[in-house]
């Protein structure tokens, strides 16, 4: 089984950094939990909402990366998935130095066998699957997991199966909203439709 993850507010709850990149370029006292539900569309779609202009991108990306390195944590029950599953691959917007941060200080490194900066390495922003399609030239997806529509919008147009993360609004072929669940509820089903867990 090969997976390919979204990484943030998917591997990591990074939405508190995110957030608080939000509150301090519009410079206002937002409600946190508005600024959330326009973040789990995109931030793009935050920036307009906001009237933030996209050239504080950069500034956006530096604040909740310094806030998520101090405060964002992995999802509980996610080091089970990650070991039951043979190879897992990161699609980040996020750049690869944090993430590689982030993983380490998990001690979660281990169970990765590529992260691809989807930026960072010239590839258009999800939901454009040019970043998936590189993927795939060197490894086989069985399933994309995601927290939002444009995590799983390529897998769609590339026939590859999906798991919607804590967000029963989009559309996937499973919907779950804690890890402890994946194994039985995804894995163990997916397995059962393939000719042998070990047809690799």
């Amino acid at each position: 089984m090969n997976i390919l993850w979204d990484f943030d507010g998917t591997l990591f709850d990074t939405y508190p950094a995110l957030v608080e990149g939000i509150l301090k370029l519009s410079q206002k006292d937002l409600d946190r939990s508005e600024v959330l539900k326009w973040l789990k569309i995109d931030s793009k779609t935050a920036f307009k909402h906001y009237c933030i202009s996209e050239d504080l991108r950069e500034e956006y990306q530096k604040i909740h990366i310094h806030y998520s390195k101090l405060h964002s944590k992995p999802f509980d029950h996610l080091e089970d998935v990650l070991a039951a599953v043979e190879n897992n691959i990161i699609v980040t917007h996020r750049d690869k130095e944090s993430t590689i941060y982030l993983l380490e200080k998990f001690h979660l490194a281990k169970y990765f066998k590529e992260i691809v900066a989807v930026e960072e390495q010239g590839f258009t922003r999800k939901p454009h699957c040019s970043s998936y399609e590189y993927v795939l030239k060197s490894h086989r997806i069985d399933l994309v997991v995601g927290d939002r529509d444009l995590d799983l919008i390529p897998a769609r147009q590339l026939h590859i199966k999906t798991v919607a993360f804590q967000n029963p609004n989009i559309d996937a072929d499973f919907h779950i909203d804690s890890y402890a669940d994946f194994i039985p509820l995804v894995l163990n089903p997916l397995h059962g439709t393939q000719q042998s867990p070990f047809d690799h």
